[in-house]
């Protein structure tokens, strides 16, 4: 490898990091918000939920699904780990797989409806960019 492609290589790792670690931090508070303060109605309006009864309703679902975001944030972070002490294929691995679920899951989200388009955007482009950063790092 010439001189200066390591460099270049870590460069993008490093910038990675902040855009993974972004991207795990904002699922672990998508996890808060779902599986711990459902039923708060700050916390309900802000998904559309009509009344407190819904949220009530829904509760369970969005419970489930708030894990869902917590594991993949927590196995972003847990590549990340992985990465930087030294185990990197296994790190970069993790870190590529729970990014591209991140991103594939806003990119579901979209095609369910208009109103979701912004959710999705804010969902998925930390995903992305911390995907493209170490697929080339």
């Amino acid at each position: 490898m010439p001189e200066g492609d390591d460099r270049y290589d870590r460069g993008m790792a490093v910038v990675g990091t902040v855009f993974v670690a972004l991207a795990a931090l904002l699922h672990g508070y998508i996890f808060l918000m779902e599986s711990v303060w459902w039923t708060r109605p700050s916390t309900w309006k802000r998904f559309g939920v009509a009344d407190q009864a819904a949220a009530d309703v829904t509760r369970p679902m969005a419970y489930n699904q708030g894990f869902y975001n917590l594991f993949l944030g927590l196995g972003a972070a847990i590549g990340l780990v992985l990465y930087w002490a030294g185990a990197i294929p296994v790190g970069k691995t993790l870190v590529l797989f729970a990014t591209a679920c991140m991103f594939l899951a806003a990119a579901v989200l979209t095609t369910t409806g208009r109103g979701y388009l912004r959710p999705a955007l804010v969902q998925g482009t930390l995903p992305l960019i911390g995907f493209v950063l170490f697929a080339f790092a």
